[in-house]
């Protein structure tokens, strides 16, 4: 089977571009073949309609709290809100989630997704920092017009599957909070490379292999890159490849997933879920 790891950005373009990982997955060994860099949206909306099999595991939030919905008043469906979003410009949608905080009372204005709490992941209405509001504003529409499946969420074509990733769940669990990656050239760092050493490390030396059941096959050069942009895109990989693994059993997805919120594909992750 193809899989696909895509590191996203909600503004690709040269200096910081969508980062595609594909590889092999094969007898439970996830064999990595090619890199590519896409500087604008055109590419991935291309690949997200191909025609080949593939399961995709793409980095940004594919929906929203329940709560957020329920209170901001959007459509009640996954698909329905999705689509009312779409029809609204950029400045539009951020002004809507800052007048949404603003009304609502200190500690309770930005909300997490049950899959956010198991994770410990952002919120997805977080516009500044790390903004995953806006990654979720460019993706999740352009995810409802593939024609694709999501489990959990979407019913489409079920050749082409993706799957929610979200790489520093598994890279906190391979060496805690340790920093391991920065865009800013003047603030990265050697421990931030000896970071993403031993996390491939890791990978490589089968400190994944029980929870996620294969082993991993790549150059070690996959963690050269400062940004970290090209390993996260190989732990997308490993999530939807373990999805995949689960295809028997609905792709991993938790068993009281909100259809409306979406879930993150992660072995441990989901266990938490199916726990609460």
């Amino acid at each position: 089977m193809k899989i696909v790891g895509i590191d996203f950005t909600s503004t690709p373009n040269r200096s910081k571009p969508l980062t595609c990982l594909f590889c092999n997955f094969d007898n439970n060994i996830l064999r990595v073949e090619r890199l590519i860099k896409w500087e604008s949206f055109e590419s991935f909306e291309k690949f997200l309609k191909t025609s080949d099999r593939w399961v995709a595991g793409i980095d940004f939030p594919f929906g929203q709290s329940r709560k957020f919905i329920e209170n901001i008043r959007w459509p009640k469906t996954w698909e329905g809100y999705v689509n009312y979003v779409s029809s609204m410009r950029r400045s539009e949608f951020r002004e809507a989630l800052d007048q949404y905080k603003k009304i609502r009372p200190y500690g309770d204005k930005e909300h997490l997704r049950q899959t956010d709490i198991a994770a410990s992941s952002l919120s997805p209405q977080k516009q500044y920092g790390i903004p995953v509001a806006l990654m979720f504003f460019e993706g999740a529409p352009r995810l409802l017009k593939s024609g694709a499946t999501l489990p959990g969420l979407l019913k489409g074509d079920c050749n082409r599957l993706i799957v929610e990733a979200y790489p520093g769940v598994l890279a906190k669990r391979l060496i805690g909070r340790r920093s391991y990656k920065q865009d800013n050239k003047k603030r990265q760092t050697s421990d931030q490379a000896s970071a993403r050493e031993k996390i491939l490390h890791k990978i490589l030396n089968d400190n994944c292999f029980e929870d996620y059941g294969f082993r991993i096959k790549t150059s070690k050069n996959i963690c050269a890159d400062p940004t970290g942009d090209q390993l996260d895109s190989l732990l997308c990989a490993m999530q939807a490849a373990w999805a995949w693994k689960q295809r028997e059993k609905n792709y991993g997805t938790p068993i009281n997933v909100d259809p409306l919120e979406g879930w993150i594909a992660d072995p441990i992750t989901c266990k938490k879920m199916n726990r609460s």
